[in-house]
């Protein structure tokens, strides 16, 4: 390995010196104790990084975006020169295959690119111009410029699922780097080792690119001890966090009793309902199934788009059933991300079984420890209505099937919470003869997918990866595509000012050249 694990935060560009151990990074299925051992950050450290990030801020925010792209596309490089050493590693805290790591890397500096594009390019800013009108009667109308600025200092939690994308140089930190935010990274003791590895390649790619010192720190010690100590320090301006349910809304109730209260955006918890009409049904049960059955056990059930709820028709269907069945029965376990998720996924198969009108399609045999098997279960739509619990999200490979007519399966829609995504599998026709189920989807849901299944999150300017609570804690924003800077900033107006005193954005003469708003209409 390229990369020496020390196991310590960096404390901007300082390694800790604390001595207390919070934990190894853990084999899964075998419990192995790996190396290093990782030591918490210390209270005075925590302090500390708080200090640099706040120092940091003025200095990066005003920094050109060409100049921060600059540093986005340095992080890219640097990480993939030690994509080896993330692979080895990963495999061994994670159990995620070889492919898996590699492809989650590429989205990574893929990603990181994307905000570079989007920061250099600038119309991001959506700078507005209203120009005086000193004559206007019966009040004179003042010069009015605005755009959005940057935050401030943010914290990023690391996701248990996701050791890269959504994790030390994920899509939080490029979305707040990118935005100018200073980012203190919390890191998971999922993979402690990947994030250590990714941490020193942003530090080399902040160092080669003359970033100041607390732009970007990361922390061991967990989110209870450090993610809350920073959370509830002042300086910190907002949150990104992807993870549970219970982990997100301690995180949002901890910055709403903050003396300043911060924006939280948490990414919880999604069962992702698939809806199937009969057309669909009538095109090919069996295929349908399979492609179910590739989505539901895809990551061994561990992203939070595997489609944990199916609503079919109780009059169609029995094939789709069958073929399901027959394939969950033949399913091998897989071994899932750590013991918690897996003993998590046991309790919550094993509540759903026990629901009083659920009976059990198929579950696949029992696998060792630390693994998980599929398993499908049924339901009518009247059972799922009076037991509010059957929303609860069993995060692994399994789904319940709800059966009802079309008009029960809309009311059972209606009653839903938010979700990330919502599954349509029908005919255009079907989608004109029921509106009022398309509108149940979308007001519950922040991606809608036609036809198609909701695992696959492309990285792009128009995905959405939010939606209303509890998927998301702000059902307006998304943690994927270049949409996810908004969260970071905030608009400011300049009344009255001086040309010369403007941001370069705003200036009369647009020296970056960017799109803007002026009088009301769009310009070049």
């Amino acid at each position: 390995m390229i990369t020496p694990l020390l196991g310590t935060s960096f404390i901007g560009y300082s390694r800790s010196t604390s001595t207390e151990i919070c934990g190894h990074g853990i084999q899964p299925g075998s419990g192995t104790r790996l190396e290093p051992a990782y030591l918490a950050a210390s209270a005075d450290e925590v302090a500390q990084t708080m200090a640099l990030a706040a120092a940091a801020f003025p200095v990066f925010s005003n920094l050109p975006g060409k100049t921060r792209a600059t540093f986005l596309r340095s992080i890219a490089k640097e990480i993939e020169s030690v994509v080896e050493d993330i692979v080895e590693r990963g495999q061994l805290e994670t159990a995620l295959p070889e492919p898996r790591l590699r492809g989650e890397t590429a989205r990574t500096c893929g990603q990181l690119r994307m905000f570079a594009d989007l920061i250099e390019e600038g119309s991001w800013v959506d700078a507005r111009i209203e120009h005086a009108q000193p004559d206007r009667a019966p009040l004179p109308k003042p010069d009015l410029r605005s755009m959005l600025r940057p935050l401030g200092p943010v914290a990023v939690f690391c996701a248990s699922n996701f050791p890269l994308a959504y994790s030390v140089a994920g899509g939080d930190s490029a979305s707040a780097l990118a935005s100018g935010c200073p980012v203190i990274v919390i890191a998971h003791a999922s993979h402690p080792g990947v994030a250590e590895i990714v941490a020193s390649a942003v530090i080399r790619a902040a160092r080669a690119t003359g970033m100041p010192e607390g732009v970007f720190s990361v922390l061991y010690g967990g989110g209870r001890k450090v993610g809350q100590a920073v959370v509830q320090h002042p300086v910190t301006q907002a949150v990104g966090f992807t993870g549970s349910r219970a982990g997100g809304t301690a995180l949002m109730e901890s910055a709403a009793k903050r003396a300043q209260p911060i924006p939280v955006y948490a990414e919880m918890s999604s069962i992702n309902p698939v809806v199937l009409l009969p057309d669909a049904l009538d095109r090919g049960e069996e295929a349908l199934a399979e492609a179910f059955f590739g989505s539901l056990t895809l990551g061994v059930g561990q992203f939070c788009t595997n489609p944990g709820l199916v609503f079919l028709p109780s009059d169609r269907g029995d094939t789709f059933l069958t073929r399901l069945q027959s394939r969950i029965e033949a399913a091998a376990p897989g071994t899932m991300l750590n013991a918690a998720i897996c003993q998590a996924f046991a309790d919550s198969t094993d509540a759903v079984a026990a629901t009083p009108g659920v009976s059990t399609l198929a579950r696949a045999q029992p696998g060792g420890p630390g693994q998980g098997s599929p398993a499908v279960f049924v339901t009518t739509v009247c059972d799922f209505l009076a037991h509010p619990e059957l929303q609860h999200e069993m995060f692994g490979p399994a789904t319940l099937i709800v059966r009802g007519s079309i008009e029960e399966i809309t009311a059972a829609l209606e009653s839903m919470e938010g979700q990330l995504t919502a599954s349509l599998h029908a005919s255009e026709a079907e989608l004109t003869a029921h509106s009022t189920l398309i509108n149940a989807l979308q007001q519950r849901a922040g991606r809608l997918i036609f036809n198609g299944f909701p695992t696959g999150v492309e990285v792009c300017s128009s995905m959405v990866h939010g939606g209303p609570f509890p998927s998301t804690s702000d059902g307006r924003s998304t943690s994927v595509g270049t949409m996810a800077i908004f969260r970071f900033t905030r608009a400011i107006a300049w009344q009255a000012f001086p040309d010369a005193a403007l941001p370069l954005e705003l200036q009369e003469a647009n020296p970056l050249a960017i799109r803007r708003l002026v009088d009301g209409q769009p310009c070049a």
